[in-house]
């Protein structure tokens, strides 16, 4: 167990938190752990996990968000823990401008606007930094984020962030890696997904036009990644951290563990989630931070 500040308490994190709901058309399942590594030398879990729903009835609009703070920094799990609330502040102040581009398809308009907001939130993640004297550089945290609509007629699911970690989809019993890639020469590429499957989308370098989410923030400092994808009644997508998309790119035993656990008529409970997620995978020990969404 990491020590605690009596003065600090606010700041411990717990080494597990699990969380789960049924919403629209979706079933959520959500978990995050402490790896095995930390867990030996009495450190923090490094992974922060954020679940919240804006609105109500259809038009609400249920965020996650995962964050990975830097390996080796003391404060690695303040950041990450920082990084979740302001992306969760800015897309709840914007949740019925979002709600509406994701019913209309806008995806033009969904990654602009995203992108601004991620930027932000880490931009204030930075100006935190810079308040507490600490290196910018180094207390600051990937983030990954899933959108996901309460409207049932709405099968759009979209992703957005920044930094390692996976984006998988589990459909009919088979594993498909949809993590959206970019490169140093093309940092506005994307995926994104039609009717009739997925094809690659490229910004032309048309100017962006303004942001309706938030003012223009400074220039993003990481590719930014961004995937809209239609949903099939049986899908389940599953978004991750480093620590397990690593060991399910890595090891395809643990891909056919979790593809027949999490291909049943229906979603695992909490408790069942929970155990899928603690399966050790040898030279796999960071921390899991996982989501699953499976479509009714």
């Amino acid at each position: 167990m990491p020590g605690a500040d009596p003065e600090g308490l606010g700041e411990l994190v717990a080494d597990t938190v699990l969380d789960g709901a049924r919403y629209g058309a979706c079933t959520l399942r959500a978990v995050s752990l402490r790896g095995d590594s930390a867990r030996y030398r009495g450190e923090p879990r490094r992974d922060s996990l954020l679940t919240a729903r804006f609105g109500a009835g259809e038009q609400a609009l249920v965020l996650v968000a995962m964050a990975t703070g830097v390996r080796g920094m003391p404060d690695a799990h303040l950041a990450a823990a920082e990084a979740c609330r302001w992306i969760g502040r800015t897309v709840g102040r914007s949740h019925q401008r979002l709600v509406e581009d994701i019913r209309a398809a806008r995806r033009g308009e969904l990654k602009s606007g995203l992108q601004r907001l991620t930027d932000r939130s880490l931009g204030r993640l930075r100006a935190s930094a810079a308040e507490q004297g600490a290196d910018p550089e180094a207390y600051t945290a990937s983030l990954r984020c899933l959108l996901l609509p309460a409207d049932p007629d709405c099968r759009t699911r979209v992703f957005f962030g920044v930094g390692d970690g996976g984006l998988f989809r589990l459909r009919d019993g088979a594993w498909q890696d949809i993590e959206p890639h970019v490169t140093p020469d093309d940092p506005g590429s994307t995926f994104a997904e039609t009717p009739e499957g997925d094809r690659f989308t490229m910004d032309l370098g048309i100017p962006t036009p303004p942001s309706p989410y938030e003012p223009a923030p400074e220039p993003p400092r990481e590719p930014f990644r961004f995937r809209a994808s239609l949903a099939r009644p049986g899908d389940a997508l599953v978004m991750c951290s480093a620590g397990l998309a690593e060991p399910l790119r890595g090891e395809a035993a643990l891909c056919a563990y979790l593809a027949r656990r999490w291909s049943g008529r229906t979603p695992p409970g909490l408790a069942a989630f929970l155990a899928d997620a603690q399966v050790r995978v040898k030279g796999y020990a960071d921390d899991r931070t996982a989501a699953a969404v499976w479509e009714a």
